[in-house]
């Protein structure tokens, strides 16, 4: 948990900065892949702040009506990112940038004054879309440090498998925005000198568009993954296997006719089984078994947190 709550702050801090820095080069400028890239960091920034709500309120104490935690506000608050990511920065990206396309304008070629320098206002562009690609280089390399702990972990081989089957939605929906944010500032960064170099502001136009499409493309994958957290998945096939062999080759255990899991917050799932065991055993015999093999358990897969064994008669 404090893993992903220190990639979301990061994250945060530079969005936050670097959607200030877009901004002031759309206003100077007028480019529409700033203007884009502006959209995009601020749903950016506000998604870290909904992640930062989901890991607070997901980690609250169990209650009666809530009796095994506050885990899945992860999963909706996360899922929320997905819808706004999609709904601001996706389709207002690929709105104006269509916009622009159709209604081409020249950008601006107002010179800008600092420090008593003056130099073109392009420039102010290329300087902020490159410092955003190192802001969120930075981002990434903390969210991908996390992502890469839980893969060694898992035993995981690929970033494609750990983005299916890892429940700690909130480093990968993390890992994904700043992937993202690199992509659309690489964009932005190559319209905006075509344009220039051109003159022909169409480049910039046509980028735009396709940060748009490439963020509503990544909304709905991110979407769809987090959807299965959210009607309750189970654990993947091959970290069930040796859960059931370790219920089975407990003493006394001659059957395990059902187990289940399901995951009720990140990194934190539910393990049910009906066990059956040798007839010869008493009640508290099967009793002190069943303690026994949900201790093992628990020890053996940090991520069930709870355990209950049913014995068949």
């Amino acid at each position: 948990m404090a893993g992903s709550r220190s990639v979301v702050i990061a994250a945060l801090i530079a969005n936050g900065a670097i959607a200030v820095m877009k901004f002031f080069g759309y206003l100077l400028t007028g480019s529409p892949s700033m203007l884009s890239e502006t959209y995009h960091s601020i749903s950016d920034t506000g998604n870290q702040v909904f992640l930062l709500i989901g890991i607070r309120y997901g980690a609250r104490d169990a209650s009666r009506r809530h009796p095994f935690g506050y885990g899945k506000a992860q999963f909706f608050y996360a899922f929320l990112v997905s819808v706004l990511l999609f709904g601001i920065a996706g389709w207002e990206s690929a709105k104006h940038g269509y916009q622009a396309f159709v209604d081409p304008h020249p950008v601006s070629a107002t010179p800008a004054t600092l420090l008593g320098f003056t130099f073109p206002g392009v420039w102010v562009n290329y300087v902020v879309l490159v410092g955003a690609i190192a802001f969120e280089a930075w981002a990434l390399k903390k969210a991908y440090a996390e992502m890469k702990r839980q893969m060694d972990r898992h035993g995981w081989a690929t970033l494609r498998e750990a983005f299916r089957k890892t429940s700690d939605v909130t480093t990968l929906t993390a890992l994904t925005e700043d992937t993202i944010a690199m992509a659309g500032a690489g964009l932005a960064l190559v319209g905006v000198y075509l344009s220039r170099v051109t003159q022909n502001p169409l480049y910039d136009a046509f980028t735009s568009i396709l940060i748009g499409l490439m963020l509503m493309g990544f909304a709905l994958a991110l979407a769809w993954e987090n959807k299965r957290l959210l009607l309750g998945e189970s654990l993947p096939r091959e970290d069930e296997r040796p859960l059931r062999e370790l219920i089975r080759n407990a003493p006394g255990v001659t059957h395990v006719d059902a187990l289940q899991t399901v995951y009720f917050g990140p990194e934190r799932a539910l393990l049910t089984a009906d066990v059956s065991f040798d007839s010869g055993m008493d009640t508290e015999e099967i009793d002190d078994r069943i303690t026994s093999i949900e201790e093992e358990i628990m020890s053996t897969a940090p991520s069930i947190k709870r355990v209950y064994l049913e014995p068949e008669l």
